[in-house]
């Protein structure tokens, strides 16, 4: 048997990382609808200076619909409706139920067996890192079609606004969509810096929480509690945003661009070629396109997830993260 701190009641070993999976697939589901307006912001930011480039895409001409984060906001909620800051947070839920399990369970598992922890109990920032990176790249993969569909989907409402007619009229439909235009391989459109991004958010989430967490826990007074708990995931939100915001605005673009027949995008070649077009035609901030309500959704984002998670584990007689 499991038991927790407070000897609350145990509960059986039989399938413990089933019950990781789920325990960490709840808090990212709570976490994901808390914070999903920020998201869909830091989304249309991101798209409104490729459409004014390239007159392609959700922009369709050279004018931009909206500028900055809060009259982006604000656009969305007048021209569209309030309830559509959360337009795609369906195939957002799915999506962490699936990225958020598998990562969280395979940074457990690397750090508790294969990578495995030094003799006095502690677990290096090297590996912590390397962890951090593997676990989030396997997570991030085996979702990727969920996040594609999120991406199409977040767009929509900027579409009908512009009198365009809607690509997708749901998440069924966008993956029986994305599957007839590109077949199966369609829907991993854009996972390379999916993937990319991933590792990074996670070598400054995963890594940063852990490590910061156990410095707490062994140089100060702070108990393995909610103060500690909320300091870490205020560090690891802020890392998190900054390492994996380019990543993130190159996903974006790769995903949302228009395809041919064969499923091939119209605008992008690769990541690399979406990096260099954004770096040379918007300047290298362009990278950093979201960033605020990235950070600004990553840090609450965090916030609740971390809390939320370790009660949970605490509840459900689970040994602290």
């Amino acid at each position: 048997m499991v038991l927790s701190e407070e000897n609350e009641s145990p509960i059986p070993e039989k399938w413990p990382r089933v019950t990781k999976f789920v325990l960490s697939a709840c808090a990212a589901a709570v976490a994901e609808i808390v914070t999903f307006p920020l998201d869909l912001t830091k989304t249309r930011l991101q798209i409104q200076g490729e459409a004014a480039l390239s007159g392609h895409g959700d922009g369709g001409s050279r004018r931009r619909s909206y500028r900055g984060m809060i009259r982006t906001a604000a656009g969305i909620v007048q021209e569209e409706g309030p309830l559509k800051l959360w337009q795609g947070v369906t195939p957002a839920i799915y999506r962490h139920i699936v990225y958020s399990g598998v990562r969280m369970l395979s940074y457990e598992q690397l750090r508790e067996s294969r990578l495995g922890r030094n003799e006095d109990g502690s677990f290096p920032l090297w590996k912590s890192g390397l962890g951090a990176m593997v676990a989030g790249a396997i997570g991030q993969f085996v979702a990727s079609p969920t996040d594609l569909v999120k991406v199409q989907m977040q767009m929509e409402g900027r579409r009908r606004v512009e009198g365009k007619p809607p690509r997708v009229q749901g998440a069924y439909h966008a993956f029986v969509k994305i599957i007839s235009e590109g077949g199966v391989r369609g829907l991993w459109a854009g996972w390379v810096p999916n993937v990319q991004r991933a590792a990074l958010v996670n070598l400054g989430d995963l890594a940063t929480y852990d490590s910061v967490k156990r410095i707490l826990l062994q140089n100060t007074a702070l108990q393995d509690n909610i103060k500690c708990h909320g300091l870490s995931s205020i560090c690891s939100g802020l890392v998190a945003a900054t390492m994996g915001t380019p990543a993130d605005v190159i996903k974006t673009r790769i995903m949302n661009q228009p395809r041919d027949a064969y499923g091939r995008g119209l605008l992008y070649k690769s990541s690399l070629d979406c990096l260099v077009q954004s770096v040379r035609g918007e300047g290298f901030w362009s990278l950093y396109k979201g960033f605020l309500p990235t950070w600004m959704r990553m840090a609450p984002w965090s916030m609740t997830f971390w809390l939320t998670f370790e009660q949970i584990r605490r509840i459900s007689g689970i040994s602290p993260f």
